[in-house]
């Protein structure tokens, strides 16, 4: 290795540059050799680099050695690399040079030869000849256009040369602008070329065009100059197809002839070489296309002609082909088997006649028209158009009268079988409709209407039915005369039936409606009868529920009311009196429910003569009350006269002169007068009222009676006019305490009297406990028992509407107070009177303090207002639930001592000093 690196030192020494191009190549040849053996050489170096671990294990002692002489070997090729670099750099520019000059000098004999061929001077002597001398001349263009990038290759080539300052660079830019230049001119030579051909091209294309259009037209002239006509229509329209087709691209060749027209006045503008040649040949083409027209024209019309006879002729035969059909299906003899064959039938056949006549009319009038017109237009075949046109009409006449016949002939046959068809539908719909009818009456007025309402639809379709029964008995009529035999007999059997079957339907029907009505009068009865027995019952609890009257002003407004029940009674009396005709008349009708009308019109009676009886009390109590009350006014204002008077009376005063004395005189007399005009008044106040004859009178009898019966007390001895003797007793001790002139018991039976407010009916109906009522008792969760309920006060400012007493049951649960008629309701959780539960937290619940009509009475007040009063059945009971509502409503708790009594004695001895006269003063 050492010795190849000395070897190749001593031959970079002695090495000569190249003289041309080819010793510059072996040059670089052998430089690139001498550089790929340097690369391996410093790859076997490299190895031994890698090899020296193991030789020192092999030769320890020669390893340094070695190395030694590795580093000597690896730093004379290190000093080799550089002239080696700067030789391959000289070498390459040497290349360059002598590379462009070699390419310069192709090129130049390549242009050379190039550019004697676009100097030819052949331009071709027809069409195909300039054609390829066209290809030739664009593949030479193809050729330089391909071959230019090579040339501007060089070009750079040198330019890089020039730029990089080489010694040679002024023959340098000479040989490139030469190069240049050739290249410009081979250029403008072929373009040259191009140009001649190309004109001489067109000349010779517009020749061919001519010869090629001549060609064509005498191609056509041939065919148009045919006499041939077609064997029929088929094949004339084929013929005439042909021809347009002919005489389409005849009339798309005027384009061409127009075209090669424009190009031959242009190469004679131009002046072209073959100038006269063109004018010439287009002329002659010309005038060819104008004889060709005239001859396309004349073979049209005479295969119109011909197309026209053939037609005629097809459409006659079809014509008399169809009408052949026609009269085949014209001349059936099939009448039908039942009405709805026939009726298929003469459908079908009333739809062959309109499309028939329809389609026939238009077509023979079209073939008439069609041979009118060719006879007209003298036609060699007129004679035989003629007779072809009157053999089509009497054929068509005859098939008009055919279908005449055949639609009579269906007719008849569609009347017998529709008579027989309609009393069968109509025998079944009778049928249908008789076991349609329903047997039920209606269990309430709504549903006896839908079902009357369901008898007069039912009605209504079967007036249908009547109708169609007698357009079956005059259809019977009708076709009697026009039969015999045993289709007479058939007729008459079937009509029978029908009619025989309807007068039993309507009979069905009349039964029906009947009974309907009936059980419609009775509704109608039942509910009028009960709307009055629910209006009694109203007028009766109105009569009983009314409020206490305190003055005389009370009473007469009570006396008015009560006339304004008495004016609806009577606004009521023709209600009673149709309720009542209309009982009677269904009695008369011997009606199927008479027993149970009977009943209710007795209890309609009895009702009625019950509440005028209550009318009547009532107003006998009214009128005694009046009285009552007037007297207790008079007395009142009697009594407040005589204590105005009685200082008077009592003076001590008789005057201390004498002017005195007569003016006292004076006074006394005037006094006297007014005394003597009160005596009237005390006069009348000491006239027994009515009230007051009445009660002699029974405490007459009931002494009577006793002393008759003394061991038997009489409920009477107790009552006065239904009064109890708890309430005389306090109306006596209000009577007491007011001062009053009259007797005790006068006084006492009239403040009784003034005290009770519509007693007569409201003590008879005022619920009591009993010993079957429940008391307050827990019950699981819940706490009940039975409870005496008023509602007085529906908010702060306004009273309730009903403020009747009710006995009901009440349940206290989670806070909430619900009330129920009984248990039963209870149990299908149906509140009174549909009520939502009262919501007790915020509500306020004590003992009625102010109310002292009744005992063991509760309040509940409400926050919007409201309040109920709450009667217990005893004392116990209501200490039990004032103490369960209170913690409901989250009250303190009432101390020991209040929770022992329901009424305070203060207040007990207040309703005792209350009386008619204290209110009256007040």
């Amino acid at each position: 290795m050492k010795e190849w690196a000395s070897q190749l030192e001593k031959e970079m020494v002695r090495d000569d540059p190249a003289a041309d191009l080819t010793t510059v190549n072996m040059a670089m040849q052998k430089q690139q050799m001498i550089e790929t053996e340097m690369i391996k050489k410093a790859h076997h170096i490299d190895q031994l680099m890698e090899m020296e671990p193991q030789l020192e294990e092999m030769h320890p002692d020669e390893l340094e050695d070695i190395r030694a002489h590795r580093l000597a070997v690896q730093e004379q090729l290190q000093r080799l690399q550089a002239p080696l670099d700067d030789r391959r750099r000289q070498l390459e520019r040497k290349k360059a040079a002598f590379q462009f000059g070699r390419d310069v000098d192709d090129e130049k004999l390549w242009i050379a030869e190039r550019l004697h061929l676009a100097h030819a001077k052949q331009l071709g002597e027809n069409l195909p000849d300039c054609q390829r001398l066209q290809k030739n001349a664009q593949l030479l263009t193809n050729e330089v256009e391909n071959h230019e990038p090579w040339i501007e290759r060089i070009c750079s080539n040198g330019r890089e040369l020039i730029d990089a300052g080489h010694e040679n660079s002024a023959a340098f830019e000479q040989r490139i602008a030469e190069l240049r230049d050739a290249w410009q001119k081979l250029k403008e030579a072929i373009n040259d070329r191009k140009e001649r051909l190309a004109e001489s091209e067109k000349a010779h294309q517009f020749l061919y065009d001519c010869g090629e259009a001549e060609a064509w037209m005498s191609e056509q002239e041939l065919y148009m100059m045919q006499d041939e006509r077609g064997k029929d229509e088929f094949s004339t329209r084929n013929q005439i197809k042909k021809h347009e087709r002919l005489q389409s691209d005849i009339d798309k060749f005027a384009d061409t002839i127009r075209q090669l027209a424009v190009k031959a006045q242009k190469f004679i503008d131009e002046k072209s070489v073959l100038s006269d040649q063109i004018a010439l040949r287009q002329s002659q083409i010309e005038k060819l296309y104008a004889g060709l027209q005239d001859l396309s024209k004349e073979r049209r019309k005479r295969l119109d002609e011909t197309l026209e006879l053939y037609s005629l002729h097809r459409e006659i035969d079809d014509l008399l082909q169809w009408i052949a059909d026609k009269e085949v299906v014209a001349g059936s003899q099939e009448n039908g088997q039942d009405y709805e064959h026939v009726q298929m039938l003469q459908e079908r056949f009333q739809q062959f006649a309109r499309d028939t006549e329809n389609i026939g009319s238009e077509r023979v009038a079209r073939a008439n028209d069609g041979c009118d017109a060719l006879i007209a237009t003298g036609h060699s075949d007129a004679p035989t158009i003629a007779l072809w046109k009157d053999s089509l009409n009497e054929a068509w006449e005859n098939l008009l009268e055919l279908i005449d016949t055949r639609a009579q002939m269906l007719e008849s046959s569609r009347l017998l079988h529709k008579f027989f068809h309609d009393c069968r539908d109509c025998l079944s719909r009778i049928l249908e409709k008789t076991h349609a009818m329903p047997e039920d009456l209606g269990r309430d007025s709504s549903s006896v209407g839908a079902l009357s309402r369901k008898h007069q639809n039912f009605l209504k379709d079967i007036d249908a039915i009547g109708e169609q029964v007698a357009q079956i008995e005059r259809d019977a009529g009708d076709l009697r005369d026009g039969y015999a035999g045993e289709r007479a007999l058939e007729m008459a059997a079937r009509e029978s039936e029908v009619v025989k079957a309807w007068r039993h339907l309507r009979g069905l029907c009349d039964a029906r409606t009947s009974r309907l009505t009936d059980t419609s009068d009775l509704f109608r009865f039942m509910n009028m009868v009960r709307d009055l027995l629910l209006w009694m019952d109203e007028v009766k609890r109105e009569m009983t529920s009314q409020e206490r009257p305190k003055d005389v002003s009370g009473v007469e407004l009570l006396m008015n009311n009560h006339q304004s029940l008495k004016a609806e009674i009577d606004a009521r009396e023709d209600n009673f009196n149709s309720c009542i005709s209309l009982g009677r008349d269904l009695l008369n009708r011997k009606h199927y429910a008479s027993s149970e009308i009977e009943k209710k019109l007795i209890k309609l009676t009895t009702e009625r003569a019950e509440m005028m009886r209550r009318w009547e009390d009532r107003w006998e109590y009214l009128q005694l009350i009046l009285e009552v009350y007037q007297f207790a006014r008079d007395a009142a204002v009697a009594e407040s006269w005589l204590m105005a008077q009685e200082p008077y009376l009592i003076s001590r005063e008789y005057g201390r002169s004498l002017e005195e004395t007569i003016a006292l005189i004076k006074r006394h007399e005037a006094f006297e007068k007014s005394a003597a005009a009160q005596e009237e008044r005390f006069l009348a106040l000491e006239k027994l009222t009515t009230f007051e004859l009445k009660e002699m009178q029974r405490l007459e009898e009931e002494a009577a009676r006793r002393r008759g019966h003394p061991g038997s007390p009489s409920r009477q001895t107790h009552e006065v006019f239904g009064v109890e003797p708890d309430d005389f007793n306090m109306t006596l001790s209000s009577l007491d305490s007011s001062g009053a002139a009259r007797t005790s018991t006068l006084e006492r039976s009239r403040l009784a009297a003034g005290d009770s407010s519509g007693w007569r009916m409201s003590l008879a109906r005022a619920p009591k406990f009993d010993s079957r009522d429940p008391r307050g008792t827990k019950t699981g969760d819940a706490f009940e028992g039975t409870l005496i309920r008023k509602h007085t006060y529906e908010s702060l400012d306004r009273k309730a509407s009903n403020r009747s007493w009710e006995k009901l049951l009440a349940v206290l649960r989670n806070n909430e107070l619900t009330f129920y008629k009984d248990a039963k309701h209870k149990e299908d959780g149906i509140t009174f009177h549909n009520e939502p539960a009262v919501n007790l937290p915020g509500c306020s619940v004590n003992v009625a303090q102010g109310y002292q009509k009744k005992k063991n009475v509760l309040s509940l007040r409400m926050p919007v207002g409201a309040e109920y009063l709450l009667q217990c059945a005893s004392e116990e009971d209501c200490q039990r639930w004032l103490s369960e509502l209170q913690l409901a409503t989250g009250q303190a708790q009432l101390e020991e001592g209040s929770r022992s009594q329901t009424l305070p004695e203060g207040a007990q001895a207040k309703a005792k000093k209350s009386g008619f006269f204290s209110r009256s003063k007040k």
